[in-house]
């Protein structure tokens, strides 16, 4: 395993390497979408449209605004993190001194997961489990792509 691995390793056990919001380049698109949008009028042109679809385009404007804040540069274990919150998770690490949650003996039953489980199911704590068996290094080996969309 590289140090980059490890570097896409998050405290809470997901690998920020198969992250849908890691490194995306939908959200430059969305931001530069977003910016064309308003430089050619759009949203007036929209206002003014008989076209059912253009009732929409408020919504349209505000999921491309989703998509952008959403991006994540950096993964968390190197200074970066949810763009959009700050992770209790990693407060939680760096405040018990830890390189992991795999590492904390209360991992299996703490409810700072809850917020993981509605994209994540049960993903994290099975990936913990997997890493403290195994250890960080051979973990990425023997991991799966877990999120819904994949």
């Amino acid at each position: 395993m590289g140090e980059q691995d490890i570097e896409l390793t998050a405290y809470c056990g997901l690998y920020c390497g198969d992250c849908i919001r890691y490194k995306s380049r939908a959200a430059d698109v969305a931001q530069d979408m977003l910016a064309e949008l308003e430089n050619t009028d759009w949203g007036k042109y929209a206002e003014m449209s008989t076209d059912e679809a253009f009732k929409h385009y408020q919504s349209c404007q505000a999921v491309l605004g989703a998509i952008v804040r959403r991006k994540c540069n950096e993964p968390c274990r190197v200074g970066g993190g949810c763009p959009t919150f700050s992770c209790r998770i990693i407060e939680c690490c760096h405040k018990k001194g830890l390189e992991g949650c795999w590492e904390c003996g209360e991992f299996e039953e703490c409810s700072e997961f809850d917020f993981l489980k509605p994209l994540h199911g049960d993903a994290s704590l099975q990936n913990l489990k997997k890493i403290k068996e195994l250890g960080l290094n051979d973990w990425v080996q023997q991991r799966y792509k877990f999120y819904v969309w994949q």
